[in-house]
């Protein structure tokens, strides 16, 4: 089967870069990250792409954050920490009792980790250390 040709559908509505400009890493894809990533941190990860600066840095307050993407506190913290744990995101609070600080994404320079392949080798270690009962 032939591959079809480049088509515009809408030439006349092509998107045009216009003051500001946010980018999200093809990586994430390419990678497999957002094949193990939740919708909450897609969305979180998308909300902070779009709100920082040409440094990857966002200052938007975790209320609002959570707010605008409809995660209670709870979603909204382990939606964060979990980036931060894949790698893509870190967190500096503004003190040591404030949820709000600086998020900076963080360069896409690696594969997601392997989760079926850690759950296989967690399974390995559990059978390794539980003791045998024989007959």
């Amino acid at each position: 089967m032939p591959q079809p040709r480049y088509h515009i559908p809408e030439p006349q509505r092509m998107r045009r870069i216009a003051g500001s400009f946010a980018w999200i890493d093809h990586r994430l894809l390419r990678a497999g990250h957002l094949a193990v990533m939740t919708h909450a941190e897609q969305s979180l990860y998308l909300f902070l792409a779009l709100a920082a600066d040409r440094h990857g840095v966002s200052f938007y307050r975790q209320e609002k954050i959570g707010d605008l993407l409809g995660l209670d506190d709870q979603a909204f913290a382990v939606a964060r920490d979990r980036l931060m744990e894949l790698g893509l995101l870190a967190f500096e609070p503004y003190s040591v009792t404030s949820p709000n600080g600086f998020y900076q994404l963080l360069p896409v320079d690696h594969k997601a980790p392997d989760f079926v392949a850690q759950q296989g080798l967690t399974e390995q270690l559990a059978a390794a250390f539980t003791p045998r009962t024989g007959v």
